[in-house]
């Protein structure tokens, strides 16, 4: 059995408990039995959990191992860290107290993320209190710098966070969760971009997965084409659909002032597929200059395909002119005027109105080019960081790291979870269902190269070197030399 444990059997011992109980006896305390991975934690009522003890003093807690089978109690219905702040919250020991979060959600995703604290709050009578928008990135700084950091902060972009956490404004959170317990809830690839100068910086929460590839299912179906399981099987494709008489593939990387960014995309996927990880960290951190073979090797690879046009929709120069937003409408037309595009799952909001998933659109996993790297996947995302430390803020930390806490947008959609723990039940949505189920057969994740590298590089002359280059202004050798002179020294 696997280390979660089935409703059934729990709800068998609640109810002994209970018996026992209404006997005079005193209740025994659970955890949660295995289950199979298709099995969740029941749904949260509005009650918190009924202390068996009096309330625990609020002091924080040493950090301590958890047990090996992480406890699941049914009237919260998400999983709790053995012997933290967040099982002690659920006796009541910190309700009536407030935790403030700022970050960037807005509108429909402030939304799915109140959904998501609803369990919590309950369980615990603790309010989470939401205050960030649009302008949280360039008012975080300010916050923080005026003494008036938020509880909890998140980052979409990790590279803002490091610099907070050079500044020693944020708190590990390892200091009182147990490295044990972030194993058990996430893939070793997001402890490791979690560390952030020397000291883990925060926990994942939700993520969009980028390593897909969208292909108009029904008229891909009819036409006889194959889901292709490796690069070489991908240009095989290609070329296919050219002997065809169609273009495959659908690309545009106009963005305004982001312009260039799919094509940092594109980069990152294939520096993920023709060296090591290792490699991959230290060109992001800048001591793997972008001038050097591996990084060069990896652009000329997808140029193979941007370069043609025999295989781009309009031919290369459309690249350029392109919104990437309405670069996949030509594979809806009738028949697909393209085939093929690479985006994160975020893409379909800009598909037509009205098609269906599973019938007029599909998508597979961008394949491997060496074997040797494994099936990474490129992501991103959200990490939580702690900025003022006492109890109620730790127990709402620790519920950051269980699936349960996305579960806004995996009840509804919108995004996937970190957390190695959330199964395909949790997703409401089939097509996130799905992708969730490849992103489980993932060997390793990165988070998006240029969201991480300083904005001088990653949102300036990366990007602005790419569309040089696409568009001919420069060629690659010269994109990259000036792209290393942009490093901040």
């Amino acid at each position: 059995m696997s280390k979660f444990g089935r409703f059934t059997i729990l709800s068998l011992l609640l109810v002994l408990a209970l018996v026992l109980v209404a006997c005079g006896g005193s209740a025994p305390q659970t955890t949660a039995p295995e289950a199979p991975a298709e099995e969740v934690a029941p749904a949260a009522t509005s009650e918190p959990a009924a202390p068996a003890e009096p309330a625990a003093p609020a002091e924080p807690a040493a950090p301590s191992e958890p047990a090996e089978e992480p406890a699941a109690p049914a009237e919260v219905g998400f999983w709790v860290m053995p012997g933290g702040e967040l099982e002690k919250a659920l006796t009541g020991a910190y309700s009536g107290t407030t935790v403030t979060v700022d970050g960037p959600f807005a509108d429909e995703d402030a939304v799915k993320f109140n959904q998501s604290m609803k369990a919590f709050e309950d369980a615990t009578g603790i309010k989470v209190n939401y205050i960030g928008g649009k302008e949280f990135e360039g008012s975080i700084g300010v916050r923080i710098e005026a003494g008036d950091a938020p509880d909890v902060a998140d980052f979409p972009q990790p590279g803002l966070l490091a610099t907070f956490v050079r500044q020693g404004y944020v708190v590990d959170p390892t200091t009182f969760i147990p490295e044990s317990w972030l194993h058990e809830q996430y893939n070793q690839s997001w402890i490791d971009m979690a560390t952030i100068g020397g000291q883990t910086a925060g926990v994942w929460h939700r993520f969009n997965g980028k390593s897909l590839i969208w292909y108009p299912k029904a008229a891909f179906d009819e036409a006889g084409y194959t889901i292709p399981q490796t690069w070489d099987e991908l240009m095989d494709l290609t070329e296919q659909i050219a002997a065809d008489g169609d273009t495959a593939w659908c690309i545009g990387i106009e963005s305004g002032a982001a312009t260039g960014w799919p094509a940092t995309d594109w980069t990152e996927e294939m520096m993920l597929r023709t060296t090591s990880l290792e490699n991959y960290d230290k060109w992001v951190d800048g001591t793997l200059p972008f001038s050097s073979p591996e990084v060069k090797h990896a652009i000329e690879m997808f140029s193979d395909i941007w370069f043609n046009p025999d295989y781009v929709y309009g031919g290369t120069s459309a690249i350029i002119s392109t919104n990437f937003g309405d670069s996949p409408a030509p594979m809806f037309e009738d028949p697909p005027g393209c085939w093929l595009h690479k985006q994160g799952n975020f893409i379909t909001a800009f598909f037509p109105e009205g098609v269906q998933a599973g019938v007029d659109y599909d998508f597979f996993y961008f394949p491997p080019v060496d074997e040797s790297y494994g099936r990474p996947f490129l992501v991103a995302g959200d990490i939580m960081a702690m900025f003022n430390d006492r109890p109620e803020v730790r127990a709402l930390m620790e519920y950051f790291t269980v699936p349960q806490s996305a579960s806004g947008w995996l009840e509804t959609g919108g995004a996937l979870a970190a957390h190695q723990t959330a199964t395909p039940d949790m997703y409401g949505v089939e097509l996130e269902r799905g992708i969730a189920e490849l992103v489980v057969n993932a060997t390793s994740f990165r988070f998006d190269g240029s969201d991480q590298m300083p904005g001088e590089v990653g949102a300036g002359s990366f990007w602005s070197g790419m569309t040089d280059y696409v568009s001919g202004a420069a060629d690659l050798d010269t994109v990259l030399q000036e792209i290393d002179a942009s490093w901040p020294r």
